[in-house]
């Protein structure tokens, strides 16, 4: 009976107060989708991190007029150098097959390019990519070699851009997420006082203060988890519609973010806006509202 009558005045709370209860549920979505947008991000930074880290080289680009003896010469110094694992030369036709491959679905940028633009070169795997710099001040300078790059650093730059990107989305979730809490805590107290004389009879006939806050609580975080399931289906359409539809050829170079991690948001978000939620308006009956 007491369980029926909380849940009955929850959702008339929610309704006597729509226009907040909306206004919550959209600022609490809001803060959760840029959220779990950070959250994404920094679970994709660490899988594009393993997945390249397995298959970065350092890659040495030869002369156009380098001769066969000096490239002999050079792979056999690479095969000898101890920080080589693997080496593994790659002529003009086969740079252009692999730009070709890398490149296929931007036929535009393919046609820019023919095969005498891209140079032969030696694609060294490291024993540890760390000492990277070390191999190529060895052969920066070395007769037929044109340039030395390490990919890991070429990386680098992609990976900062991105903990850019990750830092900037925690800021606005974090200002969305304390516009979230004070309008959760308005909303309570607006509830709260619509409702003074039912919590005043309450009181006179001794209920005590965990079931006369009880449905003011749970209002909160009724709209919280609503909000939480409508960012939710904003990050899955997200990654349906943008990232694997519109944008996916630009990250075609990039492992595409899995279902599995949008999935694992779902209980995430739902469970910090429940708790925040609760604890905002709990926090709100108890110092702010005497019950």
């Amino acid at each position: 009976m007491r369980a029926k009558y909380v849940m009955s005045e929850v959702f008339l709370g929610l309704w006597r107060n729509i226009s907040m209860t909306i206004a919550m549920i959209i600022t609490m979505a809001v803060s959760l989708t840029m959220l779990g947008s950070a959250l994404l991000l920094y679970n994709q930074v660490d899988v594009i991190e393993e997945y390249y880290q397995t298959s970065l080289e350092v890659v040495i680009y030869l002369d156009p007029e380098i001769d066969e003896e000096t490239t002999a010469q050079i792979e056999s110094e690479l095969n000898q150098s101890e920080l080589v694992a693997r080496t593994e030369f790659e002529s003009k036709d086969d740079a252009w097959d692999r730009f070709q491959d890398t490149f296929k679905d931007s036929p535009d940028l393919v046609k820019t390019v023919n095969a005498d633009q891209l140079p032969a070169a030696f694609r060294v795997k490291m024993e540890d990519i760390d000492k990277a710099p070390e191999l190529i001040a060895q052969f920066q300078e070395r007769d037929g070699v044109y340039q030395a790059t390490n990919q890991k650093q070429i990386l680098q730059q992609v990976f900062d851009i991105l903990g850019g990107a990750q830092k900037l989305t925690l800021v606005v979730a974090l200002v969305q997420g304390v516009a979230a809490l004070m309008l959760i805590a308005n909303t309570i107290q607006v509830a709260a006082y619509s409702r003074r004389r039912e919590v005043a009879i309450m009181k006179l006939v001794g209920a005590p203060n965990w079931f006369v806050q009880a449905p003011f609580v749970l209002e909160a975080v009724f709209a919280g988890i609503i909000g939480a399931l409508f960012a939710f289906g904003t990050l899955v359409a997200a990654k349906f519609l943008v990232i694997d539809g519109q944008f996916e050829n630009l990250f075609s170079l990039m492992p595409k973010i899995e279902m599995s991690a949008v999935l694992m948001l779902l209980p995430i978000l739902a469970g910090i806006s429940a708790v925040i939620s609760a604890v905002t308006a709990w926090i709100t009956l108890r110092f702010n509202i005497k019950v």
